[in-house]
């Protein structure tokens, strides 16, 4: 391993927040700066710590590290934790998604124990490996990480471009730069749509994020707030989920603005066929004091936004479910809210 990607990083995994979940997750940050300050926050519910330093002062390993911090979780705040432990950000969070509720996982520094731990998996589990480049791998023969080793640096170029290949055949060996951050945790509230079975119409999937979209930008409307940045992130069947991001270029709590840009990030996975179990849409806000509006020149943009204000009103009235778009009139599956 490269000795500047050598670190001992601790991938936390928080279990049973509950319904108001900002609370209690700032409260198992706070926790975890007593063991080390360098923890950053994965908002809602994960946390990447640095205990690089903090383990001779412990006087423990990894594991003994790991576990300290889930009995602290637990005593203080009654949380349960799934942790993962490695040498840097992308194997210790690797090791958590792979890792059973209420265990640790640790993956030893040595290159030896990082590729027995990388080898097998499935390409679709590597840090960066979406549906669409795993299905392109896919086609070649390249199912698992370790046959990413097997291919020509210069192949693999031809086959996804060059700096996506580099990328990969780095972290194919268990190599990742990534510095543990300390910026403060965005506040941030999002919604998630459990489907009943195993959902493969794109149709219905665009149909989740509309309906998803209506009720962040109500929740938003409604307590003066803007969303600064828009999170997708899709559950497979098989229990993988991908993950895309982007900052608005106008910070917004307009639904038709949030729609196109979760629409947008939905387009950008290039999903076909993938049998869909949840799909969640989460915005870090800002208050709407903090944001500067652009002047509104679409007539049609302002009828949209005098409309919004006024469905708003008739939903604060009779029930959020008063005025729903014609698309969701039909729509039987109910989202299962987060924040």
């Amino acid at each position: 391993m490269n000795a500047m990607t050598t670190r001992s990083i601790l991938r936390i995994q928080l279990h049973n927040l509950g319904p108001a979940a900002q609370e209690p997750y700032e409260q198992a940050l706070a926790l975890l700066r007593d063991l080390t300050p360098l923890v950053q926050a994965l908002p809602p519910d994960a946390a990447d710590l640095d205990v690089t330093g903090a383990l001779r002062f412990f006087d423990r390993d990894m594991g003994g590290l790991a576990a300290m911090a889930a009995l602290r979780l637990a005593a203080h705040l009654g949380l349960h934790t799934t942790i993962g432990a490695g040498p840097n950000r992308m194997l210790a969070a690797m090791a958590a998604d792979t890792t059973a509720p209420g265990h640790v996982t640790v993956v030893a520094p040595d290159p030896e124990a990082i590729a027995a731990f990388l080898n097998p998996k499935p390409v679709a589990t590597l840090y960066g490996v979406g549906p669409a480049t795993a299905r392109t791998l896919g086609e070649y023969g390249l199912h698992r990480i370790g046959d990413l080793l097997d291919v020509p640096l210069l192949t693999l170029q031809r086959i996804l471009g060059k700096a996506t290949a580099v990328t990969l055949s780095q972290r194919a060996r268990g190599l990742d730069p990534r510095p543990v951050t300390t910026e403060a945790a965005p506040k941030s509230t999002g919604c998630s749509y459990a489907f009943s079975h195993d959902e493969l119409d794109p149709t219905a999937h665009r149909r989740a994020l509309l309906d998803l979209c209506e009720r962040l930008g109500l929740r938003l409307r409604t307590t003066g707030q803007v969303a600064v940045r828009l999170g997708l992130s899709i559950s497979y069947a098989d229990g993988a989920t991908t993950q895309r991001s982007r900052t608005l270029e106008e910070y917004t709590a307009h639904t038709p603005a949030l729609r196109t840009a979760a629409y947008d990030l939905y387009a950008r996975l290039g999903l076909q066929r993938a049998r869909v179990r949840t799909i969640t849409v989460r915005a870090d806000l800002t208050d709407t004091q903090n944001a500067v509006q652009q002047l509104l020149l679409d007539p049609a943009d302002d009828k949209r936004r005098r409309i919004e204000q006024a469905a708003d009103r008739a939903r604060g009235r009779f029930g959020n479910q008063a005025i729903r778009p014609s698309s969701l009139a039909r729509q039987r599956r109910r989202p299962t809210p987060s924040t």
